[in-house]
């Protein structure tokens, strides 16, 4: 989910060619200690439960527990085979209409054991932390409608049935009535065999809103302004019980949608309703410290937190600091789209999720071409300069998510004209990259060529000061354009799938295989290999060396006392040679460490402090010092 705060930023035209200090002069702004350490080393990865793996076929979900109610799903209903076409309907989605009418009805069993038993494979890719989208009790394939926080999904654990009659025995506001289920059990097992790999976890916090079959939003419904919970949420109006036929309750959903209502604030609305916050501390600190011994070890290690922006302000700082007294080296990130330096700072955050500072300009200079290398620098350091040099470092540096088209779509779709939303290269922009709203955006697998696109960019993430993040699927060579596509099963080598010929529209296109890309996820291994391998790389300074807005390239270096990395990017077309001029703080001999692509041919020549390069197009190159 997410939220957009319109923002009217014109960026400037910059056409320029030459050289800029490697030294970052930035400005000075207190130390932030609430990022921690292990933050700042971090290679991210993002797992959407339903769609990852289904490694317990027994805890699938049934007709019941789906979102719509009954009545409204045919009874032919059942999980959909992992490995069919995306756009291939089953019978009983036909029946319900188009493609859009049932896809949000599918389910296919992702679940807890299934990411157990793929720790292994996260070990071989080489990322360091996991990102859980949410996993609490919940009726949606996204879970982002709660029905409570202090308990795991029933279906994502072994005993969905047995999980559900311990909670309806539960006071939900009582932590001392909260039993352990099945589910619950699971997932501290998955902490646990995570954290023995050097795998730090945290998972997606929904403070913001829930689901109608919330505990207290359906004794809410049943009791009206006599409910106990009669101030947990935004209620505009009860039901008057005078008029028996007509039903005058009414409430703030979220954006406007009545399926996910709203907590109420406070009468200053600088915070939640006492009844409401008390209940998300106490959840809170139920999943970082599950043994309440005071070691926080075998609990999460932070959050990523849902549609921050919407909660008040006040509250955050609260439970941030709740957050950090259960455990210092938390790490919580908050979800906003735009600048959020000032957020974090008023709101006791480690880092955000950086769309504004990174996957917008990315996109623009990378992915669309629509930028000069120059123009690109400046972006970056204008919005590397928001945070401190602690903060830049642990920044969640994605390129695409489960609220957006996948990297390699955008690469597919890249912009051509003008753009309607500038300010944002027309990220995310659902005019465009929703099929229902524009039925011509391409759902086709990438090009050899467009995949070339895809690891340059990459190679950027994983090169640039921040903690990359990777949307999984990403690094098997999935494609998808925004929700739902972006939300297909996961690809696995040990898995045939069906040809992708099916379009929800019936409009023309490729008929193409979907297998696991091995080649690709080779990239990604060896890219994720070079940033744990560089110290440069992740704590180094980094500094433009040339922006060569002719040729479409930029080289830039990441240095650390004991470590230099070089690195030149080709985002045109065509092959070129360029010189490089060197710094005196740079000036020593180099050695070419990597290509990107691994087969490219690439050709390295030096003369002093000028590096002669001969680059292919959409070709990247990794130097270091000779040794």
């Amino acid at each position: 989910m997410f939220s957009v705060t319109a923002l009217g930023v014109l960026f400037g035209l910059l056409s320029l060619m030459g050289c800029q200090s490697t030294s970052e002069k930035l400005p000075s702004i207190a130390p932030a200690d609430r990022t921690p350490d292990w933050a700042q080393d971090a290679v991210w990865y993002q797992i959407f439960p339903e769609r990852f793996r289904n490694g317990d076929p027994s805890n699938d979900p049934t007709r019941q527990t789906l979102q719509r109610p009954i009545a409204d799903v045919p009874a032919s209903w059942r999980p959909t085979r992992w490995t069919r076409d995306w756009y291939e309907q089953a019978d009983w989605e036909q029946q319900m209409g188009g493609f859009y009418d049932g896809v949000y009805d599918r389910r296919y069993g992702g679940d807890l054991q299934g990411v157990i038993d793929r720790l292994p494979y996260l070990d071989s890719l080489g990322v360091t932390a996991l990102y859980f989208n949410p996993v609490f009790s919940a009726r949606s394939l996204h879970k982002y409608d709660g029905s409570s926080y202090h308990h795991i999904d029933p279906n994502f654990g072994p005993d969905p049935d047995g999980d559900r009659q311990l909670i309806a025995r539960e006071d939900p506001t009582d932590p001392s009535t909260w039993h352990t289920t099945a589910a619950d059990s699971l997932f501290f097992v998955l902490l646990e065999k995570a954290h023995a790999r050097d795998l730090r976890v945290i998972i997606d916090g929904v403070f913001n809103h829930t689901g109608r079959d919330f505990f207290a939003f359906e004794n809410l419904v049943e009791n009206q302004a006599e409910s106990r919970y009669a101030d947990w949420y935004a209620v505009n109006s009860f039901d008057d019980p005078a008029t028996p036929d007509t039903s005058e309750f009414d409430y703030t959903g979220w954006w406007g949608v009545k399926s996910l209502p709203e907590f109420a604030t406070n009468e200053a609305s600088t915070n939640l309703q006492a009844g409401p916050k008390q209940y998300i501390l106490d959840a809170t600190k139920k999943w970082m410290d599950p043994d309440g011994d005071g070691d926080p070890s075998d609990g999460v290690d932070g959050w990523r937190l849902d549609v921050a922006e919407e909660v008040p302000v006040g509250f955050w700082q609260e439970w941030n600091a709740h957050v950090r007294e259960i455990n210092p080296e938390a790490y919580t990130v908050p979800e906003v789209w735009e600048d959020a330096s000032r957020y974090l700072k008023e709101g006791g955050f480690s880092a955000t999720m950086n769309y504004y500072g990174f996957a917008f300009p990315v996109k623009g200079f990378l992915v669309d071409h629509a930028i000069e290398p120059s123009r690109f620098a400046e972006l970056l350091r204008e919005r590397r300069a928001a945070h401190p040099p602690r903060v830049r470092r642990g920044l969640q540096n994605l390129i695409g998510s489960h609220d957006t088209p996948r990297l390699a779509t955008m690469v597919v779709n890249r912009a051509d004209t003008g753009y309607a939303q500038p300010e944002r290269f027309d990220y995310d922009n659902g005019a465009i990259v929703d099929l229902r709203k524009n039925p011509d955006y391409k759902v086709r697998a990438p090009t050899a060529e467009e995949r070339r696109l895809q690891r340059l960019a990459v190679l950027f993430q994983m090169t640039y000061v921040g903690a990359p993040m990777v949307y999984h699927g990403d690094e098997a060579g999935m494609w998808g354009a925004d929700d739902p596509d972006d939300r297909k099963p996961m690809v696995w080598p040990d898995k045939d799938y069906d040809v992708e010929d099916d379009h929800p529209y019936g409009h023309d296109r490729p008929a193409d295989p979907v297998a696991f890309n091995e080649d690709l996820f080779a990239t990604y291994r060896d890219l994720i290999s070079l940033r744990r391998e560089h110290e440069a790389l992740r704590r180094g300074s980094f500094g433009v060396v040339q922006a060569d807005d002719e040729r479409g390239m930029l080289t830039y270096a990441r240095t650390h006392p004991a470590d230099t990395v070089l690195v030149t990017l080709n985002r045109s077309d065509a092959a070129h040679s360029v010189r490089v001029s060197l710094p005196d703080s740079l000036r020593r001999p180099y050695e070419i460490l990597r290509n990107v692509p691994k087969n490219a041919v690439t050709r390295l020549q030096q003369n002093g402090t000028v590096l002669l390069l001969e680059v292919p197009g959409h070709t990247g190159v990794v130097m270091r010092p000779d040794r």
